[in-house]
C-alpha cells in the first residue's frame, strides 16, 4: 500500500503513564514508531487517567498509523515510542 503522510505536528516521544497520556493535540492519526530492540506495549486511553479503550504490542523496529478519536490519549511502556500528528493526502 502507498500512500502519502501529512505532517501535522511535530514528533515527540510517547508518556509512559496513563496520567501524562497524550492526544497528540487532538490528532485523529497518529504515527508511531518504536525506535527500540524490543517490543512494547501502546495503549489509548478516554482521556489522561482515563479508562483503557484498547492497547496493543508494538513489535521493535516497526511504524503503526494509530487512528483514536480526537480527545483520546496515547502512552507507551517505553519512551522509545515516538508519536506525530499525521493526516494522509490522496
Amino acid at each position: 500500500m502507498s500512500h502519502r503522510t501529512l505532517c501535522k505536528g511535530a514528533e515527540a516521544a510517547c508518556p509512559t503513564t496513563t496520567g501524562a497520556a497524550t492526544s497528540f493535540s487532538s490528532a485523529t492519526v497518529v504515527r508511531l514508531v518504536n525506535t527500540t530492540a524490543n517490543a512494547h506495549l501502546v495503549t489509548v486511553v478516554e482521556t489522561q487517567s482515563g479508562d483503557v479503550v484498547g492497547s496493543f504490542t508494538m513489535p521493535a523496529a516497526t511504524v503503526e498509523y494509530l487512528e483514536k478519536n480526537p480527545t483520546q490519549c496515547v502512552f507507551a511502556a517505553n519512551a522509545g515510542v515516538l508519536g506525530a500528528k499525521v493526516g494522509f493526502t490522496a
